[in-house]
C-alpha cells in the first residue's frame, strides 16, 4: 500500500488550519487517514507548525511520500535533514556522533533565523503602531483647530482688508493732490499767457497809435501828459484794465487834439 504525508484541510472560510497526516494515497484529502504527524496553521506570519518529529521521521524512512507542501513543512523542521544524516550513517559516510553534531548545528542557525525573524516583524509591527498614533494625534491636534477656528467669533474688519483699504486710501489721496496741481497749472498759465500778450498789445498797438495822433494833432503839454498816462496806466495796470484805459486815453486825445484844430481854425 503507498503511502503519502499530505495535508488535510479545516478551519473556516478564509481561514484555513491544515493538519499533517499519512494517509493511502487512494483516500481522498479529507478523507480517512493513517496517522496525524501534526499542525500547520498558514494565518500566523511566521507560520505556525507543530509537528511530532520522530513519528514524522519514521514515516520518511519508511519510504511515505510528502506532498510538494508537506515536503517543505518537513524541511522546514529538519525532517528532511536528519533523513539525509542518517543515509550518510548508514552507508558509513558518517558518523552517529558526527551526524548528531551535524545536525545540532544546523537546528541552531535554523532557530536563530527564525528568531531574528520573528523580532524583525515585532519591531516593524510597533514602528507602524507608533506611526498610526502619531498620525492619528496630528489629525486629531488639526480637527480641534478647525472646531475652534469655526466657533471663534467673527472679526469686523480683518487685518488684510484694513491695509487694502489703506493703501488704496494713500494711493487714491496724491492722484488727487496731482489732479489739483494739474488744474491750477493749466489755470494759471493760460492766465499768464493772457496778460502777456495784452500787455504786449497794449504797449505795442495803442501807445503807438496815440502817441502818433498825439504828435500829428499838437505838440502842446496837456496832450504829452494824456500820452504819457496812458502809456504809465498801459504798464501798471493789468491786461483788462489797461485795454480799457488805453483805449480812453486814445479817446481823450483824439477829443482834446480835434478841440485844439478847431480852435486853431476859429481863431
Amino acid at each position: 500500500m503507498a503511502t503519502k504525508i499530505r495535508l488535510q484541510r479545516g478551519g473556516r472560510k478564509a481561514r484555513p488550519i491544515y493538519s499533517i497526516v499519512v494517509a493511502d494515497a487512494r483516500a481522498k484529502r479529507d478523507g480517512r487517514f493513517i496517522e496525524k504527524l501534526g499542525t500547520y496553521n498558514p494565518n500566523t506570519n511566521p507560520a505556525t507548525i507543530d509537528l511530532n518529529f520522530d513519528s514524522a521521521l519514521s514515516w520518511v524512512m519508511k519510504g511515505a511520500q510528502p506532498t510538494d507542501t508537506a515536503r517543505a513543512i518537513l524541511s522546514y523542521r529538519g525532517v528532511m535533514m536528519k533523513k539525509h544524516l542518517l543515509e550518510g550513517v548508514r552507508k558509513g559516510a558518517l558518523t552517529e556522533e558526527q551526524a548528531e553534531a551535524k545536525f545540532e548545528a544546523w537546528t541552531n542557525e535554523k532557530e536563530s533565523k527564525i528568531q531574528n525573524k520573528v523580532e524583525s516583524l515585532a519591531s516593524a509591527d510597533a514602528k507602524a503602531k507608533s506611526e498610526r498614533l502619531a498620525a492619528e494625534s496630528e489629525a486629531n491636534k488639526a480637527r480641534a483647530a478647525a472646531i475652534a477656528a469655526a466657533n471663534a467669533p467673527v472679526e469686523e474688519a480683518p487685518a488684510e482688508e484694513a491695509v487694502a483699504e489703506a493703501e488704496e486710501a494713500t494711493e487714491e489721496v496724491p492722484a488727487e493732490e496731482a489732479v489739483a496741481e494739474a488744474e491750477e497749472a493749466t489755470e494759471e498759465v493760460p492766465a499768464e499767457e493772457a496778460v502777456a500778450e495784452a500787455e504786449e498789445a497794449t504797449e505795442e498797438a495803442p501807445a503807438e497809435e496815440a502817441v502818433a495822433e498825439a504828435e500829428e494833432a499838437a505838440e502842446e503839454a496837456p496832450a504829452e501828459e494824456a500820452v504819457a498816462e496812458a502809456e504809465e496806466a498801459a504798464e501798471e495796470a493789468p491786461a483788462e484794465e489797461a485795454v480799457a484805459e488805453a483805449e480812453e486815453a486814445t479817446e481823450e486825445v483824439v477829443a482834446e487834439a480835434e478841440e485844439a484844430t478847431a480852435e486853431e481854425s476859429a481863431e
